[in-house]
């Protein structure tokens, strides 16, 4: 087959939801969050999401989150994209995260949609175009209903697309149908924000991934993504097919407690979690490490 034309990608293809590693005690752990950087980076992504869900943004401080940015582009910045989660349910705290995180340096934005609030289309419209507004950096939407309580709108969607500075989605509705009019009516670059629809969401248009378990397989996802993109739509299902123990295994619970301890048996930086997130059992353990050794991840 011949090569599949794809959207343009200004985040690159691969990235990390990555998460934010704590010290023993609970503290930052910026150093740790610097060798995990270096060591996703390496593994093959092109950028790396910090401050999302993943990475605890709802239990870390305003503080807390500058420091990790500035952290991970010393380490990485000149490699790959950084990309600053600022959503919040408040549109006013967005904005001031989104100015702080262009002032440290990132290159890019996530906004979440708003959770618990449940806006109607119009307060997430102006609440998206307020911070698209407040800075010059590329913002990526990430439209995520089970977690925020309502869904983007294609019509929304398309509407936000108009924004020079709206450039990107993460998407994470779950609905492929969908996501093919949102991305033939919208433009916007296309991302993958449910692991085990990368490979279907690519089939509907989508540019890349924005993932959790890159963590553990980022190689194998992109051998995915070169392989789809290559035409070879076979090789890429056959991977897609190899991985589903890993992305069955890392959500059998709370996607951060078993990125978190995926880390902690690969002997890489992760630390503990702060509440309400709890650490694996140890019989949930013993099940991660069953269904990473049947995808393949080594420990």
């Amino acid at each position: 087959m011949a090569p599949i034309s794809t959207p343009q990608t200004p985040f690159g293809r691969v990235l990390t939801a990555m998460i934010t590693p704590f010290t023993a005690d609970g503290a930052l752990d910026l150093d740790g969050a610097q060798r995990l950087a270096v060591h996703l980076v390496d593994a093959g992504n092109d950028g790396l999401i910090v401050n999302g869900t993943t990475g605890e943004s709802p239990t870390t401080t305003d503080a807390e989150k500058n420091d990790l940015v500035r952290a991970v582009l010393e380490a990485v910045g000149d490699r790959a994209h950084v990309v600053a989660g600022i959503g919040t349910n408040d549109t006013r705290h967005s904005v001031e995260l989104a100015r702080e995180a262009e002032r440290t340096g990132a290159h890019g934005l996530l906004a979440v949609t708003p959770y618990y609030s449940k806006p109607p289309q119009e307060g997430l419209f102006r609440h998206f175009t307020a911070i698209a507004d407040a800075t010059g950096l590329p913002v990526m939407l990430y439209d995520i209903p089970g977690r925020s309580g309502v869904p983007i709108n294609t019509e929304t969607i398309v509407r936000l697309a108009e924004h020079p500075r709206i450039v990107a989605n993460k998407d994470a509705k779950g609905d492929l149908g969908r996501a093919s009019w949102a991305i033939a009516q919208s433009g916007l670059a296309w991302y993958s924000g449910d692991d085990m629809l990368n490979l279907p969401l690519l089939s509907v248009g989508a540019a890349g991934f924005v993932s959790v378990v890159s963590h553990v397989v980022t190689p194998e996802l992109r051998s995915m993504l070169e392989a789809y993109l290559g035409g070879d739509v076979q090789k890429a299902a056959e991977i897609h097919q190899k991985l589903l123990p890993v992305f069955t295994g890392m959500f059998r619970t709370q996607g951060v407690i078993t990125t978190k301890g995926a880390l902690a048996l690969q002997g890489l930086p992760a630390g503990p979690l702060r509440l309400p997130l709890i650490e694996l059992t140890a019989e949930e353990t013993a099940q991660l490490k069953i269904d990473l050794a049947a995808g393949g991840v080594q420990l």
